[in-house]
């Protein structure tokens, strides 16, 4: 198996399931309301607005890797739209589900010798770092939306 198909499945493990740690984003936020997905305990995030989080970077990234330029700030990675309904709810994940795959699939089609070039400019990397940087990101965040969602159902 090639490395960028290796770094594909990675990533959709995360998302998607199979992975080593038997957890992922599509069954945490199967089940979820839109009370719970937007809720909030003291300071912490809401699951939604992690989500948006974790998201933001996939979706700034599938852009570069379709061929379009790099356009995320930050600043704006927590910027969720108002989601309030539940059809609203499903609908924002069903788009992340969907570029989730289309992510996927793009990091499947690089060429090995692409994951170690420069990922858009010298300061950010390579492929390989911003690829891996986006697995963690999302099993970190992952963790947190876990322990949220149990907060969440123990009260």
């Amino acid at each position: 198996m090639t490395l960028s198909k290796q770094i594909s499945e990675h990533f959709a493990q995360a998302y998607f399931g199979g992975n080593w740690t038997d957890v992922h984003l599509k069954e945490q936020l199967a089940d979820l309301s839109v009370q719970e997905a937007t809720a909030k305990i003291g300071d912490l995030n809401s699951i939604a607005s992690l989500t948006y989080h974790i998201h933001f970077f996939v979706k700034a990234t599938l852009q570069v890797l379709e061929g379009g330029e790099l356009d995320a700030h930050d600043k704006y990675s927590f910027d969720l739209p108002p989601i309030s309904k539940q059809d609203e709810w499903e609908t924002f994940i069903q788009k992340i589900w969907a570029e989730a795959e289309a992510f996927s699939n793009a990091i499947a089609g690089l060429e090995d010798d692409q994951i170690y070039q420069v990922f858009v400019d010298r300061k950010y990397g390579s492929y390989y770092r911003n690829l891996s940087g986006i697995i963690e990101h999302t099993y970190y965040h992952l963790g947190q939306i876990v322990l949220i969602k149990k907060l969440l159902r123990s009260v």
